[in-house]
C-alpha cells in the first residue's frame, strides 16, 4: 500500500488535510501532501536580479532550494523576521521550493462541505491559485493551490523538467 493510500485511510472520505499558516492577519491552508518539512528561517544566499519576493537560495542537504517570501509575494506589510518565522519546504512535482511565512498554525481536516468558492475579486493572488475558502468554527482559511501558484510564470522559478 502506498504512503498516500495509508494517509488517506486516516482521513474521512472526501476530506483533505491542510497545513495552515499565517501571513499578516490572514490564515492560509495548503495541501499537507505537498509539504516536505518545516524549518526555522535562516538567511538565504541572495541571487542577483531575482524578483524581490525571491529571498535567495539555501542548501538543503545537497539540494539548492529557492526561498520565496510569501509576505512580499502577496503584498503584505513588511514583517520582521523573528523566532516564529518559518520556512515551509514544499515538494512540488520534481521541484523543491521553500516559502517564508509568519508562522505555522496547525493541520486541519476539511471536508467538501467546509469549503466555499472564493469570491471573484482583484487580489495579489491569481484567482486560479485559490481553491476556495475553508471555514471551521470562527476560522476562515484561504486555501491555496500551492503547486499552481509556485509554477506561475511571474514567480521566476523555471520548471525543472529534466
Amino acid at each position: 500500500m502506498s504512503l498516500v493510500a495509508k494517509i488517506s485511510e486516516n482521513v474521512h472520505v472526501g476530506a483533505r488535510e491542510y497545513l495552515t499558516f499565517r501571513l499578516d492577519q490572514e490564515e492560509y491552508g495548503i495541501d499537507i501532501l505537498k509539504v516536505q518539512e518545516i524549518r526555522g528561517y535562516e538567511q538565504p544566499t541572495r541571487i542577483a536580479n531575482a524578483p524581490a519576493f525571491i529571498k535567495g537560495v539555501v542548501n538543503l542537504r545537497g539540494t539548492i532550494v529557492p526561498i520565496v517570501d510569501m509576505r512580499l509575494k502577496f503584498n503584505c506589510a513588511q514583517a520582521d523576521y523573528n523566532s516564529f518565522t518559518v520556512v515551509i519546504i514544499l515538494n512540488l512535482r520534481d521541484r523543491v521550493v521553500g516559502i517564508v511565512v509568519d508562522s505555522v498554525s496547525d493541520v486541519m481536516e476539511l471536508s467538501a462541505e467546509d469549503i466555499r468558492s472564493a469570491p471573484d475579486v482583484e487580489s495579489a493572488i491569481d484567482n486560479g491559485c485559490i481553491l476556495g475558502l475553508g471555514s471551521v468554527g470562527e476560522r476562515m482559511l484561504i486555501l491555496l493551490d500551492i503547486e499552481k501558484l509556485m509554477s506561475n510564470a511571474d514567480m521566476g522559478l523555471a520548471a525543472n523538467d529534466e
